[in-house]
Protein backbone atom coordinates (compact mmCIF):
# COMPACT_ATOMS: atom_id res chain seq x y z
CA UNK A 1 0.00 0.00 0.00
CA UNK A 2 2.78 2.46 0.88
CA UNK A 3 4.51 1.62 -2.41
CA UNK A 4 1.47 3.03 -4.20
CA UNK A 5 1.12 6.01 -1.89
CA UNK A 6 4.82 6.90 -2.18
CA UNK A 7 6.08 5.25 -5.39
CA UNK A 8 9.83 4.94 -5.92
CA UNK A 9 9.51 6.46 -9.36
CA UNK A 10 6.75 8.75 -10.53
CA UNK A 11 5.61 7.89 -14.02
CA UNK A 12 2.37 7.40 -15.93
CA UNK A 13 1.86 3.82 -14.71
CA UNK A 14 -1.37 3.58 -12.73
CA UNK A 15 -2.36 0.37 -10.97
CA UNK A 16 -5.54 1.35 -9.16
CA UNK A 17 -9.14 1.23 -10.31
CA UNK A 18 -9.93 3.49 -13.27
CA UNK A 19 -13.00 4.90 -11.53
CA UNK A 20 -10.58 6.51 -9.06
CA UNK A 21 -9.09 8.50 -11.94
CA UNK A 22 -12.58 9.76 -12.82
CA UNK A 23 -13.22 10.68 -9.18
CA UNK A 24 -9.86 12.44 -9.05
CA UNK A 25 -10.71 14.41 -12.19
CA UNK A 26 -14.13 15.35 -10.78
CA UNK A 27 -12.72 16.48 -7.43
CA UNK A 28 -9.93 18.46 -9.08
CA UNK A 29 -12.31 20.03 -11.60
CA UNK A 30 -14.68 21.20 -8.88
CA UNK A 31 -11.82 22.54 -6.75
CA UNK A 32 -10.36 24.47 -9.70
CA UNK A 33 -13.80 25.88 -10.49
CA UNK A 34 -14.21 26.93 -6.85
CA UNK A 35 -10.81 28.60 -6.89
CA UNK A 36 -11.50 30.55 -10.05
CA UNK A 37 -14.88 31.59 -8.69
CA UNK A 38 -13.27 33.05 -5.58
CA UNK A 39 -10.42 34.71 -7.47
CA UNK A 40 -12.65 36.39 -10.06
CA UNK A 41 -15.86 36.83 -8.04
CA UNK A 42 -14.74 36.65 -4.43
CA UNK A 43 -17.33 38.95 -2.91
CA UNK A 44 -20.34 37.05 -4.26
CA UNK A 45 -18.77 33.63 -3.70
CA UNK A 46 -17.96 34.40 -0.06
CA UNK A 47 -21.50 35.68 0.46
CA UNK A 48 -23.48 33.04 -1.43
CA UNK A 49 -21.38 29.87 -1.22
CA UNK A 50 -19.83 30.36 2.22
CA UNK A 51 -22.51 32.42 3.94
CA UNK A 52 -20.10 35.12 5.07
CA UNK A 53 -21.99 38.35 5.83
CA UNK A 54 -19.68 40.51 3.70
CA UNK A 55 -22.31 43.25 3.32
CA UNK A 56 -22.19 43.91 7.07
CA UNK A 57 -18.45 44.66 6.97
CA UNK A 58 -16.95 48.05 6.34
CA UNK A 59 -15.76 48.42 2.73
CA UNK A 60 -12.14 48.12 3.85
CA UNK A 61 -12.81 44.98 5.92
CA UNK A 62 -14.80 43.40 3.07
CA UNK A 63 -11.97 44.14 0.64
CA UNK A 64 -9.43 42.65 3.05
CA UNK A 65 -11.53 39.50 3.52
CA UNK A 66 -12.01 39.04 -0.24
CA UNK A 67 -8.27 39.59 -0.82
CA UNK A 68 -7.37 36.93 1.77
CA UNK A 69 -9.90 34.50 0.30
CA UNK A 70 -8.44 35.13 -3.16
CA UNK A 71 -4.91 34.45 -1.97
CA UNK A 72 -6.03 31.20 -0.38
CA UNK A 73 -7.76 30.28 -3.61
CA UNK A 74 -4.58 30.91 -5.56
CA UNK A 75 -2.91 28.18 -3.47
CA UNK A 76 -5.93 25.95 -4.09
CA UNK A 77 -5.73 26.67 -7.84
CA UNK A 78 -1.99 25.89 -7.88
CA UNK A 79 -2.59 22.57 -6.15
CA UNK A 80 -5.43 21.86 -8.59
CA UNK A 81 -3.22 22.53 -11.61
CA UNK A 82 -0.56 20.26 -10.13
CA UNK A 83 -3.27 17.59 -9.80
CA UNK A 84 -4.15 18.05 -13.49
CA UNK A 85 -0.48 17.49 -14.36
CA UNK A 86 -0.48 14.32 -12.26
CA UNK A 87 -3.68 13.11 -13.94
CA UNK A 88 -2.29 13.71 -17.43
CA UNK A 89 1.36 12.75 -17.07
CA UNK A 90 2.27 11.24 -13.65
CA UNK A 91 -0.60 8.92 -12.76
CA UNK A 92 1.44 6.84 -10.32
CA UNK A 93 1.21 9.88 -8.01
CA UNK A 94 -2.62 9.94 -7.98
CA UNK A 95 -2.86 8.20 -4.56
CA UNK A 96 -0.36 10.67 -3.11
CA UNK A 97 -2.34 13.62 -4.47
CA UNK A 98 -5.58 12.18 -3.08
CA UNK A 99 -3.83 11.94 0.31
CA UNK A 100 -2.62 15.54 0.05
CA UNK A 101 -6.10 16.78 -0.88
CA UNK A 102 -7.55 14.89 2.09
CA UNK A 103 -4.89 16.29 4.40
CA UNK A 104 -5.63 19.79 3.11
CA UNK A 105 -9.35 19.40 3.81
CA UNK A 106 -8.86 17.88 7.26
CA UNK A 107 -6.36 20.49 8.41
CA UNK A 108 -8.68 23.23 7.13
CA UNK A 109 -11.50 21.77 9.22
CA UNK A 110 -9.18 21.59 12.23
CA UNK A 111 -8.28 25.26 11.81
CA UNK A 112 -11.99 26.15 11.66
CA UNK A 113 -12.40 24.51 15.07
CA UNK A 114 -10.01 27.06 16.55
CA UNK A 115 -10.75 30.02 14.26
CA UNK A 116 -14.36 29.57 13.12
CA UNK A 117 -15.89 31.45 10.22
CA UNK A 118 -18.95 33.54 11.00
CA UNK A 119 -21.66 32.34 8.62
CA UNK A 120 -25.26 33.32 8.04
CA UNK A 121 -27.90 30.78 7.11
CA UNK A 122 -26.98 27.38 5.74
CA UNK A 123 -24.68 28.06 2.79
CA UNK A 124 -24.04 25.27 0.26
CA UNK A 125 -20.23 25.56 0.29
CA UNK A 126 -19.53 23.40 3.35
CA UNK A 127 -21.84 20.66 2.04
CA UNK A 128 -20.18 20.67 -1.37
CA UNK A 129 -16.75 20.47 0.27
CA UNK A 130 -17.90 17.62 2.52
CA UNK A 131 -19.17 15.77 -0.56
CA UNK A 132 -15.77 16.25 -2.19
CA UNK A 133 -14.17 14.93 1.01
CA UNK A 134 -16.22 11.72 0.74
CA UNK A 135 -15.26 11.37 -2.94
CA UNK A 136 -11.60 11.86 -2.00
CA UNK A 137 -11.77 9.05 0.58
CA UNK A 138 -13.41 6.68 -1.91
CA UNK A 139 -10.95 7.71 -4.62
CA UNK A 140 -7.95 7.19 -2.36
CA UNK A 141 -9.11 3.70 -1.38
CA UNK A 142 -9.80 2.75 -5.01
CA UNK A 143 -6.48 4.18 -6.18
CA UNK A 144 -4.58 2.12 -3.60
CA UNK A 145 -6.34 -1.16 -4.45
CA UNK A 146 -5.00 -3.20 -7.33
CA UNK A 147 -7.29 -4.10 -10.16
CA UNK A 148 -8.06 -7.80 -10.27
CA UNK A 149 -6.67 -9.55 -13.31
CA UNK A 150 -7.70 -12.93 -14.57
CA UNK A 151 -5.13 -15.50 -15.38
CA UNK A 152 -6.45 -16.64 -18.76
CA UNK A 153 -3.63 -19.15 -19.31
CA UNK A 154 -4.52 -21.00 -16.12
CA UNK A 155 -8.20 -20.93 -17.07
CA UNK A 156 -7.47 -22.35 -20.54
CA UNK A 157 -5.31 -25.12 -19.06
CA UNK A 158 -8.21 -26.34 -16.91
CA UNK A 159 -10.62 -26.30 -19.83
CA UNK A 160 -8.64 -28.88 -21.85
Amino acid sequence: MFDKLLPQSIDNTYRGYKIALWLFGLVVGVRITQSLSVIFNGYDTARAADGIPVATYTPEAAQQMVALFSQGSLWRLTLGLLCVLVLVRYRSAVPLMFALLLLNYLTGQLIFQFVPLVRTGTPPGPYVNFGLFILMIVGLVLSLRSRGTRNYLAYDARAT
